[in-house]
């Protein structure tokens, strides 16, 4: 069963991961870029080929929807869910491609009350995608919106 985390609960320097992986496929890379990125590079392999990727590579939009799903399936549960304010740096360091298998990590970076509304705080996370090699496919920090425990 996952603990409820309240922003009591959270501190710099802790790591929450999640026994949740994913399999990306050639099929599930072209199915996401036909409605959402359809540039040729991943599109099909045939056209990826002749891209910079040199093959087909999941759309880092792609990658960024897998990871939000991994994020709410892993052990990081805040009370009221995951409710970002924004995000402050996204990079997508090397592209995922079919067959890869993704997770993610989740670092508290920073935990904060709110000056303005006492029932709540702030946490930055740092979100890391990695594959099944361990290599960073995908890493943001998020701001989050983290209810106080009830009194």
């Amino acid at each position: 069963m996952k603990t409820t985390l309240y922003l009591e609960d959270l501190a710099p320097g802790q790591v929450y991961g999640g026994a949740g992986r994913t399999k990306v496929t050639a099929e599930s890379i072209v199915a996401f870029a036909r409605d959402f990125d359809p540039q040729d590079f991943h599109l099909g392999e045939e056209r990826a080929r002749r891209t910079a990727f040199k093959g087909l590579a999941a759309s880092g939009w792609h990658t960024a929807a897998l990871t939000m799903r991994l994020t709410v399936d892993s052990d990081f549960t805040p009370a009221g869910g995951i409710l970002g304010a924004g995000v402050e740096q996204l990079s997508w360091p090397r592209p995922v491609r079919p067959g890869d298998e993704l997770r993610v990590q989740t670092e508290v970076l920073e935990v904060r009350p709110s000056k303005s509304k006492p029932d709540q705080g702030i946490a930055k996370v740092r979100v890391t995608t990695l594959n099944q090699k361990n290599e960073t496919v995908q890493e943001f920090v998020a701001v989050l919106v983290v209810p106080k425990r009830p009194r």
